[in-house]
C-alpha cells in the first residue's frame, strides 16, 4: 500500500489508527540509532533512510537522480514492514539479527532478503531494532554497495 506524502509526518497521519504508533516508535528509534550522514525523507512511497547525493553522487543504480537508499519503513496491507538493505548484503549482520531476534521476540521472524514483516505490533522489538539500525555507518554501507554493483 503506496501512501503519497511529503513528509514522515504526512506519512504516518494517513495510516490506519492501528499502525500509526507502531510506526511512530520505529521512525523514533530509527531516528535514535542511525548512524551521522544518512537522511530521513520520503522514497519510493514509504518512509525512508538514504545516503543523500550530497555524499553519494553516483546516486541509487536503478534511478541514479536518486538518494542510495538504506532502511525504508513502510504500512503494509497486512503488515507493518522494514527494509534493511544491509541485511541483504552483510552475511554477518543477517545472522546477528536471526539469532538475536529468536532470542528478544515471541514471534517467529517473518523475512524476505531485507524485509522484516511485522504483523503484530505489540510485539516490535524495538530495542533489536535500534540495534540493527546502529551496526552500518555511511561509509561502510556506501562501501557494501559498490561491492555488490557493477559500473
Amino acid at each position: 500500500m503506496q501512501i503519497k506524502a511529503d513528509t514522515p509526518e504526512d506519512y504516518i497521519d494517513q495510516l490506519p489508527e492501528d499502525r500509526k504508533q507502531a510506526v511512530k516508535d520505529l521512525r523514533k528509534i530509527i531516528l535514535e540509532n542511525l548512524p551521522p550522514g544518512f537522511k530521513e525523507t520520503i522514497s519510493y512511497g514509504m518512509i525512508g533512510y538514504v545516503v543523500p547525493c550530497s555524499i553519494y553522487p553516483h546516486g541509487y543504480h536503478a534511478d541514479p537522480k536518486q538518494a542510495l537508499p538504506f532502511i525504508n519503513l513502510a504500512s503494509q496491507k497486512n503488515y507493518i514492514a522494514l527494509y534493511h538493505m544491509g541485511l541483504y548484503v552483510n552475511n554477518e549482520l543477517l545472522s546477528w539479527f536471526r539469532d538475536e531476534f529468536s532470542k528478544r521476540s515471541k514471534s517467529k521472524l517473518d523475512m524476505g532478503k531485507s524485509c522484516i514483516r511485522f504483523k503484530k505490533p505489540n510485539e516490535i522489538p524495538y530495542g533489536l531494532i535500534g540495534e540493527l539500525v546502529s551496526k552500518i555507518t555511511v561509509s561502510e554501507w556506501i562501501k557494501y554497495y559498490d561491492s555488490q554493483i557493477k559500473r
